[in-house]
């Protein structure tokens, strides 16, 4: 027989005793601690678990909860179907149970009466679940790895059709936010729809940032006039020429110093007017004295400064150079007199088999040397007495020896000029203060091997020292008819005999195998010969130089480069 018995409590207010009750207390709280069972109607995650104990509903737990659920995770338009548990979903039953026991403890005295006859109240409790961030990260991680991109940067680059700086574009890089998807999936594990967000993770260079530069760039590009200060003399670089002054990169507009620097001695080599040094003139077959002459030329210290700003500011299109004047180094008092000229040295040079255009080369060269006077104690320079290898000075294209090949340039032929004139000043016992070879044994300059001087303008230059007791003048003897040439130093002659050796070669070194290139303008199956062979040498002339105060010597050494010939055939038919 069941009975029930209702005392006061003081902390439920009535108490609960009975052979009947379930096996459960509320005196005191929760059963669990007691060894109690669970209240009747409980379940978790909809196992029944009412009136059992700890272990029995653990039991009961392990057998019938359900399988972890499937989970889908999207990130952009990528979607994957995975289980939760390679997500770190882990069902936490002692922590289920704790709720549950919790529950039991909190029911009132009606629901407790009702589970004491049988109408208890069902209470359904969710299952815990813990996430095991690592695992959630690792698992997100693999599947997103493949969205993951770096940002390209667009990039500044000359248009050679359009002659303009212009911007390829870049891409943003992408980046899946994992650390976000797996707080979300851990604050609600319940969840079976998980978005993993997808941010753009933009290029340090976007197309936008960098078209300011590219516009200013291309407002730097336009034609530039120089003219100079007291003259009527002026100088124009091209577009295309200021152009080359600068670069545009990522960080903006950067000035090419060298360039620069180049551009603005090549303008000042064309507006300058240098003074001329008194010198000897044909008259009537006859050397006289002519007078010198002041200049006016760029005072360089202060028009570089303005150059480099000007031409950096889009705004300005011209820019006027100071001037200062320059003095004669040398007046006519100083010049002695045309009859008491001595012959001191003469070098002598032959170019037989030369085109129409290298002919051309050498009168002009050898008459543009022809007069010079170079004062005492002062250095003849090759280009400065040349004025320059360009079309304004009169030079057309021949062949040169250029990046290691023999080509059509301009000036082809000077060189033929330049050496003579070493051959001739070297003679004379002047110190060589710079004299350039050229890369490979030049067949013009036999038989006098290695005895020779290169020159390109700009770069390499011819330069000897006077030496003597006064001014020295040069003189070139041109024929074309028997394709010689002569020159002639003449001056004070110093007490000196100077005695010029043939080469010494220390070795040689057999040219390689000719090289054949493919030269889709000739006609299929034809071949022109278009660079010769010539084998490399090591080699040294010796100087011997006796004066009063003795014996002395020294040496020119050269080193030539094995040379290949060089074919160009037509394409295959």
């Amino acid at each position: 027989m069941n009975f029930l018995t209702l005392w006061p409590d003081e902390a439920l207010g009535w108490g609960i005793n009975g052979s009947d009750a379930g096996g459960w207390s509320a005196r005191g709280g929760c059963g669990d601690a007691a060894g109690g069972t669970l209240a009747p109607g409980l379940r978790i995650a909809g196992v029944e678990v009412g009136g059992l104990t700890r272990e029995q509903a653990q039991a009961a737990l392990a057998g019938q909860v359900a399988a972890p659920p499937q989970v889908t995770v999207r990130a952009g338009t990528a979607r994957w179907t995975v289980g939760a548990a390679q997500l770190g979903w882990q069902a936490d039953t002692a922590r289920s149970l704790d709720a549950a026991f919790e529950a039991t403890a909190s029911r009132n005295l009606l629901q407790k009466v009702q589970g004491l006859i049988g109408q208890a109240p069902v209470q359904d409790l969710p299952l815990s679940v813990t996430v095991d961030t690592a695992q959630a990260r690792a698992t997100l991680s693999g599947l997103t790895a493949a969205l993951n991109t770096q940002p390209k940067n667009a990039a500044i680059f000359f248009d050679k059709a359009t002659k303009k700086y212009a911007v390829k574009p870049g891409n943003p890089g992408r980046q899946a936010d994992v650390t976000a998807a797996v707080n979300s999936y851990a604050a609600n594990p319940a969840q079976t729809a998980l978005t993993v967000p997808v941010k753009q993770w933009a290029a340090k260079y976007t197309a936008a940032a960098l078209q300011a530069h590219v516009d200013r760039g291309n407002a730097l590009n336009r034609a530039f006039t120089v003219s100079l200060d007291g003259t009527d003399r002026t100088g124009v670089l091209s577009a295309l020429q200021v152009a080359n002054l600068y670069w545009v990169r990522e960080q903006g507009v950067v000035p090419d110093e060298q360039t620069l620097k180049a551009a603005f001695g090549l303008l000042t080599e064309t507006v300058d007017r240098p003074a001329q040094n008194a010198r000897y003139v044909m008259q009537g077959g006859t050397l006289v004295k002519a007078k010198e002459r002041a200049g006016r030329v760029t005072d360089r210290a202060a028009a570089y400064a303005l150059f480099r700003k000007a031409v950096l500011d889009p705004t300005q299109k011209t820019l006027v150079f100071p001037s200062k004047v320059q003095q004669p180094t040398l007046t006519i008092d100083k010049l002695p007199a045309a009859d008491k000229l001595q012959l001191i040295a003469v070098g002598k040079s032959t170019y037989y088999g030369s085109s129409p255009a290298r002919r051309t080369n050498v009168a002009n060269a050898a008459a543009k040397i022809n007069g010079t006077v170079v004062p005492a104690g002062e250095d003849f320079s090759f280009l400065s007495a040349l004025g320059g290898i360009t079309p304004q000075n009169g030079f057309v294209g021949g062949l040169i020896i250029s990046g290691g090949r023999t080509v059509d340039g301009l000036g082809g032929g000077v060189c033929q000029v330049s050496t003579t004139v070493f051959r001739a000043l070297y003679s004379a016992g002047l110190p060589v203060v710079e004299r350039n070879q050229h890369s490979y044994r030049v067949g013009y300059y036999e038989p006098q091997v290695g005895f020779e001087a290169a020159v390109y303008d700009p770069g390499l230059d011819l330069k000897l020292k006077n030496d003597t007791s006064g001014p020295i003048l040069i003189k070139t003897v041109n024929n074309n008819a028997t394709s010689t040439l002569e020159v002639q130093v003449w001056g004070i002659k110093p007490a000196r005999t100077v005695t010029v050796s043939p080469a010494v070669i220390t070795a040689r070194i057999p040219h390689p195998a000719p090289q054949y290139v493919v030269n889709p303008a000739l006609r299929p199956g034809t071949t022109r010969q278009v660079d010769w062979a010539a084998d490399g040498y090591s080699l040294y002339i010796t100087r011997t130089i006796k004066d009063a105060s003795g014996v002395r010597q020294d040496q020119v050494k050269t080193v030539y480069k094995p040379w290949r010939a060089v074919y160009e055939t037509g394409p295959r038919g």
